[in-house]
């Protein structure tokens, strides 16, 4: 293993286990670094012992590179691949059945990672899809993207489907990104953009971000009203928890038979957001949702490559609660799941 090779697996790892930001960021400069010197200047700078005088390369990120540049696997790595496996129990059937992931974050919002680096780690997880879906632009703290900046991206997201199409061959399958938003809900149930633009999309996630402590009647009613958009496919983190240790934030309080009616009259798929500080929605709420008959998206909601793996959480607590894959849209095939984007 190459010691560029090393620290990208390093932060793949540090990204499964939702590592704190600044340890991350630590190597992944390192990366950076290591890219930019070449192979030859890192290899003469572990030879000559000078690699700690790098501005950026410390302790635990010289240690990777040493040990790898050496031909050893660093023990770093090596405790990283044990202590970050996300689990998977009983739903294990579910996950082979899983076709793709519809909800993902890319560098277009706050996601750490580029289209095509997302793509080809879904890919590598088995995925047949994968549905981008960066923020809309309420969400300024994320950089969400309004109407102009989703079409760029939509142009680049074409452009690396081209590429994942022209490395096609028979023993390769088939791998698309599809395009999407996570859009946010409005205080008012409306949608943070217009329906043009929502109708040129492949899917819709609609999530609800602020104002997550308003009257439980309100907040029915603005949930109701997401869920019964005819550009709305996936309701999103539907409380908006956040669960120790990575967040403390008690979940929107709402009549859930009225939000889950909504859902299953409107075919509005259920979102298992699978995030470990998320794990929305709660068990109970889960339950009720398959009383109704909703349909079920078990998504990663991942802003990094390493976190597409979480989608272990949701398989198990899908099966946990009784529902099997004909209850889960993402283990359609890839023109299914289009066709059920479509406006309503």
């Amino acid at each position: 293993m190459e010691p560029l090779e090393a620290l990208e697996r390093v932060v793949y790892l540090l990204d499964r286990s939702l590592a704190p930001a600044a340890k991350v960021n630590a190597f992944r400069r390192a990366a950076e670094i290591v890219a930019a010197l070449g192979p030859s200047a890192i290899a003469a700078r572990v030879q000559a012992g000078t690699l700690a005088e790098l501005a950026g390369i410390g302790p635990s990120t010289g240690g990777v590179i040493i040990d790898a540049q050496q031909g050893r696997t660093p023990a770093y790595l090596t405790r990283l691949e044990t202590d970050t496996v996300v689990p998977l129990g009983p739903g294990r059937d579910l996950r082979r059945a899983l076709q793709g992931d519809c909800h993902s974050h890319t560098t277009w919002s706050d996601g750490g990672a580029t289209l095509e680096a997302m793509g080809r780690a879904a890919q590598a997880l088995g995925h047949s899809y994968l549905v981008i879906t960066d923020h809309s632009p309420r969400m300024a703290i994320s950089r969400g993207l309004h109407a102009d900046r989703l079409a760029q991206q939509r142009a680049e997201l074409e452009a690396v489907n081209a590429v994942f199409a022209a490395e096609r061959t028979p023993s390769l399958a088939q791998f698309r990104l599809l395009h999407g938003l996570e859009v946010d809900i409005n205080e008012d149930g409306s949608l943070d953009m217009d329906d043009v633009t929502l109708a040129q999309l492949d899917l819709v996630v609609a999530s609800p971000h602020v104002k997550l402590k308003m009257d439980p009647t309100a907040m029915t009613r603005r949930l109701a009203l997401a869920a019964m958009h005819p550009h709305v496919d996936v309701l999103g983190h539907c409380t908006g928890r956040k669960l120790p240790p990575h967040g403390n934030r008690a979940g929107a309080q709402f009549d859930a038979d009225l939000v889950f009616a909504a859902c299953a009259e409107h075919r509005t798929a259920l979102e298992i957001n699978t995030r470990p500080e998320r794990q929305d929605p709660p068990e109970e709420l889960l339950h009720l949702a398959l009383e109704w008959g909703c349909k079920l998206a078990i998504n990663s909601d991942a802003h990094a490559p390493g976190q597409l793996e979480w989608v272990n959480f949701g398989c198990d607590k899908a099966a946990a609660a009784g529902a099997d894959s004909n209850d889960v849209i993402n283990t359609w095939p890839v023109d299914r799941l289009v066709a059920w984007g479509q406006p309503q």
